[in-house]
């Protein structure tokens, strides 16, 4: 059964002055860097970010969290100014609402409150790990087609979404992905790399486990299309399925049962994480 948690109201004033002061910090961040003579590659190695992520943060894309805001003014020395931001946002934060579609904005709830997420992708690399430029061409490539505010729209809001991975604490996240998917070369060699790139680094946070189910596979428990299994502390264990635009939020025991079975099979049959690892930097290198 579709199962309704509330529709969030959206206060387009309260987005409008948090985009306006994450684009802000960004460029204070951007003048720093450029006076402390460091790229956006090392200044990204330095402070644990990729590169791609950095950009992101210059250009007021993804939210600056405080401890990245206090780790970068003390390496770039900003004698505070970056620090001070750090409560600025978090207030705008709290008055934020991002701009998801109105069908999306139940489960993106549930998913912020998460203690467990499990992902099994067979058709694009799961939100939570796009980077920018592969999320953009997701949403570009979808037909009937977006206007380009739409897509910057949400583009926006999936790497808001990514906030729920370095927050603390963070939820145990895995993930079984179509090694196809990967092979992909979505959006151009360039995104592909980036993606693959990216998949490394998440790969390697503590809380995080990404398998790879390879084209190899004699079996394949996940033929009936991708799915995402939640895990909340105060709500039974749910689902959520999304195809053709179609989304729908399962709650009904027995359905999540059978999908959270199949989820079991689907990563015994998949690469273990140092398996899929080693595929991903092959294919990277491949590139």
């Amino acid at each position: 059964m579709a199962a309704g948690v509330g529709v969030n109201t959206e206060d387009p004033a309260a987005s409008d002055e948090a985009a306006d002061l994450f684009r802000a910090v960004g460029r204070q961040l951007k003048a720093a860097r450029e006076r402390a003579g460091l790229g956006q590659r090392e200044l990204g190695r330095r402070l644990g970010y990729s590169e791609e992520q950095i950009s992101s943060l210059e250009r007021g894309r993804r939210t600056p969290q405080p401890e990245f805001l206090r780790a970068a003014d003390e390496l770039l020395g900003c004698g505070g100014l970056l620090a001070v931001a750090a409560e600025d946002v978090e207030r705008a934060k709290t008055r934020r609402r991002v701009r998801h579609p109105e069908w999306f904005r139940d489960y993106a709830e549930l998913e912020g409150k998460a203690v467990e997420l499990c992902y099994f992708a067979n058709q694009a690399v799961p939100g939570l790990f796009q980077t920018e430029a592969y999320a953009r061409a997701v949403f570009s490539n979808r037909q009937p087609y977006f206007d380009e505010e739409t897509i910057e729209q949400r583009v926006t809001a999936r790497l808001a979404r990514q906030e729920l991975l370095t927050k603390w604490p963070p939820p145990k996240v895995t993930a079984v992905v179509q090694e196809a998917v990967l092979r992909q070369s979505f959006g151009g060699p360039t995104v592909q790399r980036e993606q693959l790139r990216h998949l490394v680094q998440v790969g390697g946070l503590r809380h995080v486990e990404i398998q790879v189910m390879p084209m190899s596979s004699e079996e394949h428990a996940g033929m009936g299309g991708p799915f995402t299994m939640l895990e909340l502390k105060d709500r039974p264990r749910m689902a959520y399925l999304e195809v053709q635009h179609v989304s729908r939020l399962v709650t009904e025991p027995e359905e999540v049962r059978v999908l959270a079975a199949k989820y079991g099979s689907i990563r015994g049959q998949a690469l273990s994480t140092h398996e899929s690892l080693r595929l991903v930097e092959k294919l990277l290198g491949d590139l």
